[in-house]
């Protein structure tokens, strides 16, 4: 199968992108950079020049191929709506180009972003599925998510915080786990799935920070709700007071997927704080 792949040279991406290249699917990788074409020639993927704001081209790349997988987004907390808003119209576009071709589309979860998901479910003749990634999707080389974020707060601020009794729930995946769903996603997911990418089905955020705090030699404290959007910022601040424990036993069901690589702590504990 010929895929193309937005952010393909992402965290995510790149692991999606040598999953999909190892069991023999060819990869149309997009990406705006010129050292970004070079990670995806050596990996063994084509590129595709564009950007999520240029929709002429995520039309022409979508029509041209046999499936696609939506994993870019625009990561800048300073104008989340903004980002959503991109993010919709890349689906719409590249949805209407599969639109009656039976051929799938694997697309992302986003915090507020029920807009992007319908308008992918709804989309006609379209074997379609939105994968709902973990606040914490973690593996060596984790530059930009979550967690990293909570290490640089902590060293910024000098202690590493938690919120109230810290027993709320992050459920957490690795990469690679991730990458194999998006691929069964592809290949077998039916239309209109809504699947789950869950290793961990709920980390309590104090043992998070107790990690942290041990790792950086800081004290590990609690702060109230009103204190969090202060400390770890707005968005941040409200990740960090989530409790949503959640489950992937029907997406292992449904896919025959089982994640296999270390659980987050264990991988906190390798990775996080080499450098």
């Amino acid at each position: 199968m010929r895929v193309f792949v937005t952010g393909a040279t992402g965290f995510i991406g790149s692991a999606v992108v040598h999953e999909l290249l190892e069991v023999g699917h060819q990869v149309v990788g997009l990406t705006r950079s010129d050292n970004g074409a070079a990670v995806l020639k050596e990996a063994g993927a084509e590129v595709h020049r564009g950007t999520l704001d240029d929709l002429d081209s995520l039309r022409a790349a979508a029509a041209a191929v046999d499936g696609v997988i939506h994993l870019a987004f625009n990561h800048d907390l300073s104008d989340f709506a903004a980002a959503l808003t991109t993010d919709l119209r890349a689906v719409e576009t590249m949805g209407a180009a599969l639109e009656d071709s039976g051929k799938p589309f694997v697309t992302t979860a986003h915090i507020n972003g029920e807009a992007s998901e319908n308008a992918a479910l709804a989309l006609v003749g379209v074997r379609s599925s939105v994968v709902a990634l973990c606040p914490s999707v973690h593996d060596e080389g984790d530059k930009g998510g979550f967690v990293p974020r909570l290490i640089t707060i902590a060293r910024a601020k000098g202690v590493s915080a938690y919120i109230g009794d810290g027993s709320n729930r992050w459920p957490a995946v690795h990469r690679l786990d991730a990458a194999r769903l998006y691929r069964l996603a592809l290949e077998v997911a039916p239309a209109g799935s809504r699947l789950n990418g869950v290793g961990d089905e709920g980390v309590p955020f104090r043992d998070i920070a107790s990690v942290i705090g041990r790792h950086l030699n800081l004290p590990v404290v609690s702060i109230s709700r009103e204190e969090a959007d202060a400390h770890f910022g707005s968005l941040l601040g409200t990740v960090a007071a989530l409790d949503v424990p959640r489950s992937s036993a029907s997406t292992q069901e449904l896919l025959g997927w089982r994640p296999v690589h270390p659980a987050l702590i264990p991988d906190l504990e390798q990775h996080y704080f080499n450098n």
